[in-house]
């Protein structure tokens, strides 16, 4: 990926977290998904008093691509923080590592920025070297 293609998904994911629906954690979180297309979707999280039907951005955002069609992916930007400040990488949470399994190689890309240009990108497979898929 071009430096520029990963400050686009990382201005995506940044501007996902507007969107954010955290009334509890006030941790809003966004992301952006790049298909092997070219395409972005995106996505936040979706906060629910009961948590266990609260949605991290990234499910929201594979499954948002996967309800359209689409099952191949290239990476993602993950950002996110209190009150929606970005302060610290975001890493995605065990439930979305392993949804990510799910669609994704090993070699998937993570974008994890503090600011578009300060960020750890990761695969899949370093963050979950032993995981249950298919793939």
């Amino acid at each position: 990926m071009t430096k520029e293609q990963i400050q686009n998904l990382i201005q995506s994911a940044i501007n996902m977290t507007k969107m954010s629906y955290a009334p509890y954690s006030h941790f809003h979180v966004g992301a952006a998904l790049l298909t092997k297309q070219g395409e972005i979707i995106t996505g936040c999280n979706i906060e629910n008093a009961a948590y266990g039907p609260s949605n991290c951005a990234e499910r929201t955002a594979i499954f948002k691509a996967v309800s359209e069609g689409k099952k191949e992916f290239e990476a993602i930007a993950i950002c996110g923080g209190l009150n929606g400040k970005i302060e610290d990488y975001c890493s995605p949470c065990g439930v979305c590592r392993q949804v990510m399994a799910e669609f994704c190689s090993k070699d998937f890309q993570i974008i994890m920025p503090k600011s578009l240009d300060d960020y750890k990108i990761m695969t899949l497979g370093d963050l979950l070297p032993e995981s249950f898929s298919l793939n």
